[in-house]
């Protein structure tokens, strides 16, 4: 199975480029806002794995910002937004990191909203889809594969971008960016969320996707977001979702996880709630930053489910006439 994942993942490389706890809200809600995936199953583990057994595998070796790895990964993901309606946002889908000495992109790619007003209002939806390339060896490998970290999170807004891409539900636009060089000081985003401001966007929220390959233990929730007190942005998550899909987690406050990832520049630059996604919880994965954090370790269900659960959240968010979603004073 997993070389039948590689092997099509292979070609759709080489060949498309042508062809918390609860809390009740009381939200806005419209015909329009209603998921149109039908049953909450849009994507599967099986397209899941095939994604992931390419980003993570030996051939990228560990995607390094700057390195021959990463470049391939880049190409994928541009093939990926030009196969499913993503339009550039800039003159490519190429935005060349002006804070890093090698020569590093971020991806980003736009689907304008169909609103005539909320479409000039931007929400921003993102991963970093570098590693640390080659590192010590450990019993022969010496590839740090980066599956959970962060090809997991890079699948994840892959498969929105798909979604929102072909379906074309969103009243606001949105600009999915796949940022590199975040393992080197969260370069990418950094360089992004000053380039946008100086371009004036209208930025409504950022919402990043970081290591969701492996489901939380233990918890009455489904994941987390990082700075989850700083806004209602899980109130939010919560009511569309009709369930408790996002949670507290109070590791993630003790270790600061809110200034250790791609959200935490548009906060500092835009001033707008910004939060990670995630489901490692120091617990639940004992590979960060290893040879180990490979592909067959990952739980594609569980990262369909996740995909699958977020779509209705930000269709919602997408498409509520006003900002719901708040800076807690």
């Amino acid at each position: 199975m997993k070389i039948l994942f590689y092997t099509l993942a292979s070609i759709f490389v080489v060949g498309c480029g042508s062809t918390q706890l609860t809390q009740t809200a009381t939200v806005e809600t419209t015909e329009s806002s209603k998921s149109t995936a039908s049953n909450n199953t849009f994507t599967d583990a099986e397209r899941i794995g095939e994604m992931m057994n390419y980003l993570a595998s030996n051939d990228l070796k560990g995607r390094e910002a700057g390195s021959e790895g990463i470049e391939m990964a880049a190409k994928y993901i541009e093939n990926y937004f030009k196969s499913y309606g993503l339009k550039p946002y800039f003159e490519t889908y190429r935005d060349t990191l002006s804070n890093f000495k090698k020569t590093a992109y971020n991806i980003v790619g736009v689907i304008e909203g169909n609103d005539p007003d909320l479409k000039d209002e931007f929400i921003l939806i993102g991963a970093h889809y570098d590693h640390i390339g080659a590192i010590a060896p450990e019993n022969g490998d010496y590839i740090a594969n980066g599956a959970n970290d962060n090809a997991s999170g890079t699948s994840t807004v892959l498969e929105l971008a798909r979604y929102f891409g072909t379906q074309k539900t969103n009243e606001r636009s949105l600009i999915f960016a796949l940022f590199s060089a975040e393992e080197k000081g969260l370069l990418g985003s950094k360089h992004l969320a000053k380039k946008l401001k100086e371009k004036d966007l209208d930025l409504y929220t950022m919402l990043n996707f970081e290591m969701t390959g492996v489901p939380l233990k233990g918890k009455d929730y489904f994941m987390y977001i990082t700075g989850y007190d700083m806004s209602n942005l899980a109130e939010i998550s919560n009511a569309y979702a009709e369930e408790k899909l996002v949670g507290f987690l109070p590791t993630a406050k003790e270790y600061n996880l809110y200034q250790r990832s791609d959200n935490y520049p548009f906060h500092e630059e835009f001033g707008v709630p910004s939060h990670t996604f995630c489901t490692f919880d120091f617990t639940n994965f004992n590979h960060y930053h290893k040879v180990g954090d490979e592909p067959d370790l990952m739980d594609f269900v569980h990262m369909a489910t996740l995909v699958n659960k977020t779509i209705p959240v930000i269709e919602s968010i997408a498409n509520t006439p006003n900002q719901e979603i708040k800076l807690n004073e």
